[in-house]
């Protein structure tokens, strides 16, 4: 969720040519979206190192979150993940402008935080 967070704050390229240190641009790139950001790629190998379960679990968290449907029509949004999965989960998911908050209030619907999903997980 962290990871969401930290690509969901990127911003449009405004210096397309930074100089040769960091500090000659007062760090911007970091907050800008270039094609070989690192925070994307990583977020883009956690989400395929997913089995397709949690690939469609992660989808329909994200419609939950974005109001596509309420907690009590989980199953239905689950079977919708699952009908609509592809190999093409990673590159969708990172297209949500606002997955970061989505997936925070789906966790929210289940009584759970980011931290104790996180906590979870290791």
């Amino acid at each position: 969720m962290l990871k969401a967070r930290e690509f969901d704050v990127k911003d449009v390229v405004t210096e397309p040519n930074p100089g040769s240190n960091p500090s000659d641009d007062n760090m911007i790139e970091v907050l800008e979206d270039h094609g070989d950001d690192p925070v994307e790629m990583e977020l883009a190998s956690a989400i395929w190192a997913l089995n397709e379960d949690e690939q469609i679990d992660l989808v329909a968290l994200a419609w939950l979150g974005r109001g596509d449907g309420g907690i009590d029509e989980w199953d239905d949004l689950r079977a919708q993940a699952a009908d609509a999965h592809n190999n093409r989960t990673a590159a969708y998911l990172l297209g949500l402008p606002l997955l970061p908050d989505y997936l925070e209030d789906a966790l929210d619907q289940f009584g759970e935080t980011s931290t104790d999903y996180e906590a979870s997980r290791q």
